[in-house]
Parts: C-alpha cells; structure tokens; sequence
C-alpha cells in the first residue's frame, strides 16, 4: 500500500510533464521540419537572425537568399525561421 503511495504521485508527475512541456515542444518542432521541408524558390523568408529575403536557390542543407540590390546570401536551410508569402 506504502508503494502506491509514492508511486502514483510520481506517475502523476511525470504525465503532468509530458503534456505541458514535452508533447507541445514535439508538436513545434514537428512544425518547423514540416515548414523545412516545404521551403522553394519564390519564398519570401524571415532567418533566425532577422535577416528578410527571398529564396533565390535551394538544395537539402543549404538555401541561397537573394536580398536588397541582389546580393546573395547563402545559409543552412535549418537557420530559416518562417515564410512570410501573402496568401
């Protein structure tokens, strides 16, 4: 009866855990490897760092970013931080 006593909290605990912190972590980076995935040419892009532009080239790690007076930049694709098209 003592076990029970200890253990159900701990079980309580580590559900409590699970579905504030980690379950919704695992949603977002769900999110962002789905937006990885769906980057192409055209795309009007936000980085990591604030950086805006438009993707001028893509291949699986990097991203070609054509910016202001056409100069381009080149970055990992994982540094892309949203898509900002206009629906």
């Amino acid at each position: 009866m003592e076990l029970m006593a200890t253990v159900i909290p701990l079980i309580l605990m580590f559900a409590i855990f699970y579905f504030l912190l980690i379950r919704p972590q695992q949603k977002k980076q769900k999110a962002i490897n789905e937006m990885h995935s769906a980057l192409q040419r055209g795309d009007k892009i936000i980085t990591i760092g604030g950086l805006h532009g438009t993707i001028d080239a893509i291949d699986e790690d990097r991203v070609v970013i054509l910016v202001n007076d056409n100069r381009k930049l080149t970055f990992d694709r994982t540094a892309i931080r949203e898509i900002v098209n206009p629906d």
